[in-house]
Formats: C-alpha cells, sequence, structure tokens
C-alpha cells in the first residue's frame, strides 16, 4: 500500500522560478515576473481574520462619522437633494443607527454576537431612472468618511461574470480604501439594477440565472468572510509570492462583512400592478378628461409607498433574500418644477460641470433663471429625470462650447433665447461680443448669484461653526462665497479650505511666538486678510506672514521693553502695509514718552 508522503513547501525562489515558467509558457517573452522584497513594519501590516477582535478603534477608522445624527445628515441632503423627503428620512435615520450601533460595539459597550439572526439595516431604493438613487447613497457615504463602490446586477451570474464574481464588489472596497482593511470593513455596497435579476413569471420551471444571482448575495449581506486573494486575481497572487519570499509563511487576509451595508436599488416597472392586486384594487383608471399622465403617476407613486415584502417575492425574489433587505425607500419621479430647483442649487453638478468645460478654455459661464427653465422643460419632455438636463444643457452649449475657446470672448451668459434658438444667438455674440446691454446682464446675474449662494450659507452658519469650533463672521461667509464663485469649486470644499488656511494661521502665530519669545497675535480681520491674500495669490498664508513680519520680533522688543506690552495684536491694516502699521505703534510710543 503506497503512503501519501506529504511534500515540503517550496522555497521563495522555487515558486518565483514556477511562476515565471508558467507565464513564459502562456505568454513567451511577453511577460516577465519581478518580484521585489517587501519590508515593512509588522505593527501596520493588515490583520488577518484570524487575529483576535479588539475593542480600540483603529486610527484609520476614526476617520468615519459615527456621531452625525439623522437629523443632521437630512439636512446636508436637502442641500443637494431636491424632494424625496421620505427616502432621504429613512436613509439618513437607518444609515446614522447603523453606524452608531457599529461604534458602540467597537467600543465595547454593546456585542451583536449573543443575537441569533441580527439582522443590519440593508436597504432597497425604489424608483425610476434619473431621481438619485445613486447621488443620495454616495453623498451620504462622502459625508461619513467610509469607502462607496457601486455594481450592476445584470453582470453578474452565479458562476461570476469576467472571471469574478458578486465578492468581488467586497474586494473592491478595500481598494476604495487603499488597501485599509479596517476602513473596508465598513463601506458601502451599492447594487443597481437589482429588479433585473427577478426571476420571470413567464418561465417555465426555475429562472436558475437570476436566483442564482440571488442566493449568491446572501451570504455577502448577511456575515462572510471574503478572501481578499482569489486565482483569477493575477495581482493578489503576486502580492502573495512576494508576502512567502519575506516571512516564509503563507498569510490568509480576508475581510468580514459583518458591518458592510448593502443598498440595492431598481425601477421594479410592474411593481405597483401586484401591489394593486393584493388590495384588490381595479387597475389604473381614470375619469375623461383627467391628466391621464400625471394621473397615472401619483397613484403609482402611492402603491408603491404601500409596498411589502410578499409584493416583491410575488415580483420575483427569493424570500431570504428579501429578508436580508428589511428597509424600504421609495422615490418619485421628477417633475419640471423639481429639474428646474436642480439646475436653481447653488451646489447643482449639471451647472457646475458645465461651467468646468468652459472654464477650461477660460471663460466665464451663468445662467439666467429663464434660461434654467427652459432647460428643465426640455429634460421633463426626456422622462428620465435628472440625466435629461445634461442632455438638454449639452444640447444649447455644444456650439459654443466648440466655437468661442477660438475667439477672444471671456465670457458668456445663457439666456431663454439662447437656449431656444442657439445656432441664432451664437452668430448674434459673434458678429458684436462687447455689447454693453449683455455685459450688464451678465454683471447683474453674477451678483444674483452671489446672493443667493450667501443666503444659502448663511442657512448652514450654525453647521460651520460646528466644524470651525468658532463663530463664523459673515465676511467670512463672503470669502467663501468669492472663492466659490471665482474657481466654480463646492461651497463645502471651499470651506475646508478656509479652515486648512486658518490652521496654518494658528500654527504659525505659535512657531513664531515659540521662536522669538514674543506674544504677536493675529485678529480676526487680519486671519481674513490673509485668508483673501491667500486665495488671490495662490499662496501659503503662513507664507505670506513671514514676508510681512519678518521685522515684527524687533518692533515687539522694542515695546515690550519701552511700554511693557504683554502682548501684540496685529489689526487687518498690519496685513496691506505691514511696515507702516510697526512704524506707527513705535512712533506712538515716542509721543507717549
Amino acid at each position: 500500500m503506497q503512503r501519501n508522503i506529504e511534500k515540503p513547501l517550496p522555497s521563495p525562489r522555487e515558486l518565483e522560478a514556477d511562476l515565471r515558467e508558467y507565464l513564459s509558457r502562456k505568454y513567451g517573452d511577453r511577460v516577465q515576473v519581478q518580484i521585489p522584497e517587501i519590508h515593512t513594519d509588522p505593527e501596520t501590516e493588515p490583520h488577518s481574520i484570524d487575529e483576535p477582535p479588539t475593542a480600540e478603534i483603529k486610527p484609520s477608522v476614526e476617520r468615519i462619522r459615527f456621531d452625525l445624527n439623522p437629523e443632521e445628515l437630512e439636512r446636508y441632503l436637502d442641500h443637494f437633494v431636491v424632494e424625496q423627503r421620505e427616502a432621504k428620512e429613512i436613509l439618513a435615520t437607518k444609515i446614522c443607527t447603523h453606524y452608531k450601533r457599529v461604534r458602540r460595539i467597537l467600543e465595547g459597550q454593546d456585542s451583536d454576537d449573543d443575537i441569533v439572526g441580527n439582522i443590519k439595516n440593508n436597504i432597497i431604493l425604489i424608483g425610476p431612472t434619473g431621481v438619485g438613487k445613486t447621488f443620495l447613497i454616495k453623498l451620504i457615504a462622502k459625508k461619513l468618511g467610509v469607502p462607496f463602490v457601486k455594481g450592476d446586477a445584470t453582470k453578474f451570474s452565479e458562476t461570476g461574470y469576467v472571471g469574478g464574481d458578486v465578492e468581488d464588489l467586497v474586494r473592491d472596497l478595500v481598494h476604495e480604501a487603499n488597501g485599509d482593511l479596517d476602513l473596508a470593513c465598513f463601506g458601502i455596497i451599492f447594487i443597481d439594477e437589482i429588479d433585473k435579476i427577478a426571476s420571470s413569471s413567464q418561465l417555465i420551471g426555475a429562472d436558475v440565472s437570476r436566483t442564482g444571482v440571488q442566493r449568491a448575495l446572501l451570504k455577502p449581506m448577511e456575515e462572510t468572510d471574503v478572501e481578499l486573494r482569489v486565482p483569477h486575481d493575477m495581482v493578489s497572487q503576486l502580492q502573495a509570492v512576494a508576502e512567502f519570499q519575506r516571512s516564509g509563511k503563507a498569510e490568509k487576509r480576508a475581510i468580514n462583512t459583518r458591518h458592510i451595508l448593502f443598498i440595492v436599488s431598481g425601477a421594479f416597472g410592474g411593481l405597483e400592478e401586484i401591489i394593486s392586486k393584493r388590495e384588490n384594487r381595479k387597475r389604473i383608471g381614470f375619469e375623461t378628461g383627467a391628466n391621464l399622465e400625471s394621473d397615472a403617476e401619483i397613484r403609482r407613486q402611492a402603491l408603491l409607498a404601500r409596498v411589502r415584502a410578499e409584493d416583491l417575492i410575488a415580483y420575483g425574489f427569493e424570500s431570504e433574500f428579501i429578508g436580508r433587505l428589511p428597509i424600504v425607500a421609495v422615490l418619485h419621479q421628477l417633475d419640471e418644477n423639481h429639474l428646474f430647483e436642480i439646475l436653481k442649487r447653488p451646489n447643482s453638478s449639471v451647472v457646475q460641470s458645465k461651467r468646468l468645460d468652459f472654464r477650461a478654455y477660460g471663460i466665464d459661464l451663468r445662467f439666467e433663471d429663464d434660461a434654467l427653465r427652459e432647460i428643465a422643460r426640455l429634460a421633463a419632455e426626456e422622462h428620465t429625470g435628472a440625466r435629461g438636463l445634461v442632455r438638454a444643457m449639452e444640447s444649447a452649449l455644444l456650439k459654443f462650447e466648440k466655437c468661442l475657446p477660438s475667439t477672444e470672448i471671456r465670457r458668456l451668459l445663457v439666456t431663454r433665447e439662447l437656449v431656444e434658438r442657439p445656432s441664432e444667438t451664437l452668430t448674434e455674440l459673434l458678429a458684436d461680443p462687447h455689447r454693453e446691454a449683455l455685459a450688464t446682464r451678465f454683471g447683474a446675474q453674477l451678483n444674483r448669484e452671489c446672493a443667493t449662494l450667501l443666503s444659502a450659507l448663511g442657512e448652514r452658519q450654525s453647521e460651520f461653526e460646528r466644524r470651525f469650533g468658532a463663530p463664523i463672521s459673515e465676511r467670512r461667509l463672503q470669502i467663501v462665497v468669492a472663492r466659490s464663485i471665482t474657481t466654480g469649486q463646492d461651497p463645502d470644499a471651499v470651506i475646508e479650505q478656509v479652515r486648512g488656511v486658518h490652521r496654518s494661521l494658528c500654527a504659525f502665530e505659535e512657531q513664531f511666538n515659540d521662536e522669538f519669545d514674543t506674544n504677536v497675535r493675529l485678529s480676526e480681520g487680519a486671519i481674513d486678510r490673509l485668508t483673501e491674500l491667500s486665495f488671490e495669490l495662490d499662496r501659503p498664508a503662513e507664507v505670506l506672514c513671514r514676508e510681512r513680519f519678518r521685522n515684527y520680533q524687533h518692533g515687539y522688543k522694542l515695546l515690550q521693553e519701552r511700554q511693557g506690552i504683554s502682548k501684540l495684536e496685529l489689526p487687518e491694516r498690519a496685513v496691506d502695509d505691514p511696515d507702516a502699521y510697526l512704524n506707527e505703534c513705535i512712533q506712538q510710543m515716542y509721543r507717549q514718552h
């Protein structure tokens, strides 16, 4: 009887040689393998799944906004997304609750190990195309500080697609988290067109391809360990060989999906009929003379708002699959008024994106309200929600985007006439680009945009003050408005830039005073002026301070010796003319003596 003799593990050099030989047979000399020596700090190496859990929260995980409350998150979404009140309320509440519970588990205050059948707040989003389903979840992930990945349910099959499977979405979270397993464990996975994997009632027998995908999603949506190194991923295999070469042992690397939030979405066409049958209602019908299209949509929205698990099962989903998605949020179709409101928002991605297109050629683009209203009307005719706005915008401005970069025109005002008659308006503009009436209208529109943005930021003043940890003056908000209008950047991004400037100025104060044993401080007016100059000159604020106040340590010493001052606070005028202000202080000292 032959004995099974266990072969010893190959050495790193033997592994490398075998891999070279395999790739050479398959690809010839076109592919070369070079496995470098990797030296890493064991303390910073990602933890394997076999390591015992710890109650200590990792530094990278501290970036997650576990402290966010539902009302705060809902207010944040209101600034970007119009309508969808019920959906925003559900998403803000259940997602905040999910991460609040996770935080308590991480801190050791709670444990879900003892809860049999613990159910996560996984969510189904139901709504037509272009109503903001993906946009909402991206906003939430950005606000929370967690990695986000999106997949399309139609690309999956039970056995995988293009060498991959549904677990590749979990691996993508690690990539989005820059390889940080601790952070990836708390990400959000968004799967669109989930209604396309509902089994078809037209088939005889089981619809294996679709129900198979549903079953493949069951374990990841609940809890499972997903291997990060898989045979079809050559990069991960090379990393494994390099790690084995370094350490002499193969380490298992996996990610647990216990705290990963799954959100699926789809249009779910025909679902309202299933709900109507369940409620023993007649098919949608209206009296003669009614606005059939409008009333049908209202009726559809009312029916979808009453959706139950049994309706989704009747639609073609497995009961186990629906059981892992306990939260349902319905989003409604957007009409012309909603589309106009999207365009009017100061942070409208459609408008800002088009401004950036023209800014790439050095052209400042502004929109009058009547023009935005006409664009919204054209988009509403597309019946594709917010996606129609992009098509309508491109249709109106394509000729201008092609022709104006070749001219000296550097400002363009989009009017209703331009949207209705783009070719004729372009011809008129090229014939007389410096019309005074057009320049006046452009300036008036710019002033209106500044006032609108300032008002919108004023409504969020308390939020900004919490982020700054200090009161925010109107002038500081005006700085944000000017920067946002000039550069086309999102106001929230500019707020973070202002915070960065203020932090650098505080650091300058401390460093300057420690270096020269002084007590020189910047007033609020000086800080605001330095912030303005930093943006205008595109130079770091601390560099401006070094240049302008390089002689102030001598003046401070003189004032301290002669007048006994302990603190010198610099007003705004000291920033604009530092030498004149210092001379003024010294002259005043001599006059007093």
